[in-house]
């Protein structure tokens, strides 16, 4: 069975300062560089340009609802280009109640124009396979008609990156049933790298996915999962079966390194999901 390749994402201060991180990774691999709205535009910068450095392919994150002005995107767009040799974004909604400045939604930031003209030519955007709190199912199919209507306008290779979860049926499922829908974009899917229950049950308690608490708290009855902890095979083996199907729209994996980058690193080698040949960068 073919492994699917993976991208993995890393905090700006751990991006700058992890002495893990030098060839942790095959060249070219996506590092997704995670922005909570608490980083300065220099801490971000300076984290794309590490991961540049070391060979990475940095993807910044922008949270749409915690970004402030129209010329403060520039301006972290422009620096993030032209500094840190970055070409490939992930934009969010950023989850707050109350945008923290210009931009209420994704596509507001995404109708700036600034990303093309900064020569951004690759872009996540996010998917909810167990819904949000904070929008309908409706709603959301709509976001993602939207941005692949962007991604035909300004000629940006545009693809879905999901929350992570534990279900891989409900995953797949979903991802196959976006093209009823009218959405032909690839999808990414999240998991949860290796790491102990009690651990993954905060992440995802913090992250607001209910589906994914439960399925965690059930097995935490376990003593051998609270000893042994999460595998994540258990959902991605699943996931390559089923992106193995025709038409399938699920291309990669991306992994949220919660029991640490090192340990995630080495599971996705052992598996072969970080192959050079195969690496994240090959393909959208």
């Amino acid at each position: 069975m073919s492994r699917l390749p993976a991208s993995i994402e890393v905090a700006p201060k751990q991006a700058i300062e992890s002495a893990d991180l030098p060839g942790l990774l095959p060249a070219g691999t996506r590092v997704y560089i995670t922005d909570i709205g608490t980083d300065p535009a220099d801490v971000l910068t300076a984290a794309a340009r590490r991961v540049h450095d070391l060979g990475y392919k940095p993807v910044p994150h922008f949270a749409s609802r915690r970004l402030t002005t129209r010329a403060a995107l520039e301006d972290r767009v422009k620096r993030a280009t032209s500094e840190a040799g970055v070409t490939d974004v992930l934009v969010i909604g950023g989850g707050l109640d109350a945008p923290a400045g210009e931009f209420t939604s994704t596509m507001d930031v995404l109708n700036t124009g600034v990303f093309e003209r900064h020569g951004i030519t690759a872009m996540g955007v996010a998917g909810h396979p167990e819904g949000s709190p904070d929008f309908s199912e409706h709603t959301a199919i709509e976001a993602l008609r939207e941005k692949q209507a962007f991604a035909r306008r300004s000629g940006i290779d545009v693809r879905i990156v999901t929350q992570f979860g534990f279900d891989a049926d409900r995953f797949a499922d979903w991802a196959e049933g976006l093209k009823n829908n009218g959405i032909d974009l690839p999808v990414h899917i999240g998991v949860a790298g290796p790491a102990k229950i009690p651990t993954l049950i905060k992440y995802a308690a913090m992250c607001g996915v209910g589906n994914s608490i439960q399925f965690l708290k059930k097995n935490a009855m376990s003593l051998t999962a609270l000893a042994v902890g999460h595998s994540p095979e258990e959902i991605v083996s699943p996931l390559e079966r089923r992106a193995a199907r025709p038409q399938s729209p699920i291309s990669h994996i991306h992994v949220f390194p919660f029991g640490g980058l090192k340990k995630s690193a080495e599971w996705l080698a052992e598996r072969g999901s970080l192959d050079i040949k195969t690496s994240a960068y090959a393909s959208a």
